[in-house]
Protein backbone atom coordinates (compact mmCIF):
# COMPACT_ATOMS: atom_id res chain seq x y z
CA UNK A 1 0.00 0.00 0.00
CA UNK A 2 1.50 3.24 -0.98
CA UNK A 3 1.27 6.25 0.98
CA UNK A 4 -1.38 8.23 0.00
CA UNK A 5 -3.13 4.81 0.50
CA UNK A 6 -2.03 5.20 4.05
CA UNK A 7 -3.17 8.39 4.77
CA UNK A 8 -6.25 7.80 3.41
CA UNK A 9 -6.92 4.66 5.15
CA UNK A 10 -6.04 6.34 8.77
CA UNK A 11 -8.21 9.77 7.86
CA UNK A 12 -10.67 7.07 7.85
CA UNK A 13 -10.21 5.75 10.83
CA UNK A 14 -9.78 9.20 12.82
CA UNK A 15 -13.15 10.18 11.95
CA UNK A 16 -14.34 6.63 13.15
CA UNK A 17 -12.26 7.07 16.25
CA UNK A 18 -13.15 10.59 16.33
CA UNK A 19 -9.57 11.30 17.01
CA UNK A 20 -9.72 15.41 16.21
CA UNK A 21 -5.92 15.94 16.18
CA UNK A 22 -4.93 13.28 14.37
CA UNK A 23 -7.58 14.03 11.42
CA UNK A 24 -6.33 17.64 11.39
CA UNK A 25 -2.88 16.44 10.87
CA UNK A 26 -3.77 13.87 8.12
CA UNK A 27 -5.81 16.81 6.53
CA UNK A 28 -3.09 19.45 6.30
CA UNK A 29 -0.93 16.18 5.03
CA UNK A 30 -3.23 15.53 2.41
CA UNK A 31 -3.28 19.14 1.52
CA UNK A 32 0.14 19.59 1.25
CA UNK A 33 0.14 16.88 -1.19
CA UNK A 34 -1.92 18.10 -3.38
CA UNK A 35 -0.18 21.48 -3.34
CA UNK A 36 2.46 19.34 -4.06
CA UNK A 37 0.90 17.45 -7.12
CA UNK A 38 -0.47 20.73 -8.40
CA UNK A 39 3.07 22.61 -8.47
CA UNK A 40 4.52 19.28 -10.47
CA UNK A 41 1.69 19.17 -13.06
CA UNK A 42 2.85 19.84 -16.92
CA UNK A 43 0.82 19.87 -19.49
CA UNK A 44 1.59 15.99 -20.43
CA UNK A 45 1.63 14.66 -17.38
CA UNK A 46 -0.51 14.75 -14.04
CA UNK A 47 0.96 12.09 -12.02
CA UNK A 48 1.12 12.79 -8.80
CA UNK A 49 4.64 13.06 -6.72
CA UNK A 50 6.63 9.40 -6.01
CA UNK A 51 6.51 8.20 -2.37
CA UNK A 52 10.17 9.39 -2.26
CA UNK A 53 9.11 12.85 -3.36
CA UNK A 54 6.16 12.25 -0.27
CA UNK A 55 9.20 11.24 1.97
CA UNK A 56 10.90 14.32 1.49
CA UNK A 57 7.68 16.58 2.26
CA UNK A 58 7.03 14.83 5.45
CA UNK A 59 10.38 15.28 6.07
CA UNK A 60 10.44 18.93 5.90
CA UNK A 61 6.82 18.85 7.26
CA UNK A 62 8.55 17.49 10.77
CA UNK A 63 11.53 19.80 10.53
CA UNK A 64 8.96 22.93 10.56
CA UNK A 65 6.82 21.68 13.12
CA UNK A 66 10.38 20.88 15.34
CA UNK A 67 11.46 24.82 14.57
CA UNK A 68 8.10 25.88 15.47
CA UNK A 69 7.59 24.29 18.54
CA UNK A 70 10.98 25.59 19.56
CA UNK A 71 9.92 29.19 18.97
CA UNK A 72 7.27 28.23 21.54
CA UNK A 73 8.65 27.31 24.02
CA UNK A 74 11.26 30.26 23.75
CA UNK A 75 8.16 32.48 23.34
CA UNK A 76 6.54 30.96 26.20
CA UNK A 77 3.38 29.42 24.90
CA UNK A 78 3.82 25.30 25.92
CA UNK A 79 0.47 24.89 24.83
CA UNK A 80 1.45 25.32 21.03
CA UNK A 81 4.56 23.59 21.57
CA UNK A 82 2.64 20.24 22.74
CA UNK A 83 0.86 20.80 19.84
CA UNK A 84 3.44 21.16 17.42
CA UNK A 85 4.87 17.88 18.58
CA UNK A 86 1.87 16.25 18.65
CA UNK A 87 1.60 16.73 15.15
CA UNK A 88 5.42 15.16 14.06
CA UNK A 89 4.69 12.38 16.22
CA UNK A 90 1.84 11.61 13.97
CA UNK A 91 3.45 12.28 10.86
CA UNK A 92 6.63 10.67 12.05
CA UNK A 93 4.20 7.27 11.87
CA UNK A 94 4.57 7.36 8.02
CA UNK A 95 8.33 7.79 8.38
CA UNK A 96 10.12 4.44 8.02
CA UNK A 97 12.72 4.03 10.51
CA UNK A 98 15.09 6.63 11.09
CA UNK A 99 19.04 5.11 10.59
CA UNK A 100 21.10 5.52 13.87
CA UNK A 101 24.38 7.47 13.77
CA UNK A 102 26.78 4.20 13.36
CA UNK A 103 24.25 3.00 11.07
CA UNK A 104 24.15 6.54 9.22
CA UNK A 105 28.11 6.44 9.22
CA UNK A 106 28.32 3.23 7.98
CA UNK A 107 25.61 3.96 4.81
CA UNK A 108 27.99 7.44 3.82
CA UNK A 109 30.72 5.00 4.21
CA UNK A 110 29.52 2.66 1.34
CA UNK A 111 28.09 5.60 -0.64
CA UNK A 112 31.89 7.07 -0.65
CA UNK A 113 32.98 4.04 -1.74
CA UNK A 114 30.54 3.38 -4.48
CA UNK A 115 30.63 6.96 -5.84
CA UNK A 116 34.55 6.64 -5.87
CA UNK A 117 34.87 10.28 -4.10
CA UNK A 118 38.17 11.64 -2.77
CA UNK A 119 37.70 15.23 -1.92
CA UNK A 120 34.93 17.49 -1.05
CA UNK A 121 34.57 18.31 -4.88
CA UNK A 122 32.18 15.09 -4.80
CA UNK A 123 30.37 16.03 -1.52
CA UNK A 124 27.57 17.17 -4.14
CA UNK A 125 27.20 13.07 -5.97
CA UNK A 126 27.31 11.87 -2.52
CA UNK A 127 24.05 13.20 -1.27
CA UNK A 128 22.37 12.65 -4.47
CA UNK A 129 22.96 9.19 -4.08
CA UNK A 130 22.07 9.17 0.11
CA UNK A 131 18.82 11.11 -0.75
CA UNK A 132 17.84 8.98 -3.79
CA UNK A 133 18.29 5.28 -1.50
CA UNK A 134 18.18 6.49 2.22
CA UNK A 135 15.10 8.91 1.63
CA UNK A 136 13.00 9.62 5.27
CA UNK A 137 15.55 7.74 6.68
CA UNK A 138 18.37 10.19 7.79
CA UNK A 139 18.70 13.81 8.61
CA UNK A 140 20.77 14.97 5.79
CA UNK A 141 21.51 18.29 7.72
CA UNK A 142 23.63 16.09 10.34
CA UNK A 143 24.21 13.36 7.22
CA UNK A 144 26.06 16.58 5.27
CA UNK A 145 28.34 16.67 8.30
CA UNK A 146 29.78 13.22 8.43
CA UNK A 147 30.19 13.62 4.76
CA UNK A 148 32.92 16.37 5.31
CA UNK A 149 34.08 14.67 8.33
CA UNK A 150 34.73 11.55 6.27
CA UNK A 151 36.30 13.24 3.14
CA UNK A 152 38.82 15.05 5.26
Amino acid sequence: MGLREQFNEQMKEAMKAKDQRRLSTLRMVNAALKDKDIANRTETSREGISDDEILGLLGKMIKQREESAEAFDKGGRPEMAASEREEVAIIRTFMPKQMSPDEQRAAIQGVITDVGATSMKDMGKIMAVLKERYAGQMDFGKASGMVKELLK
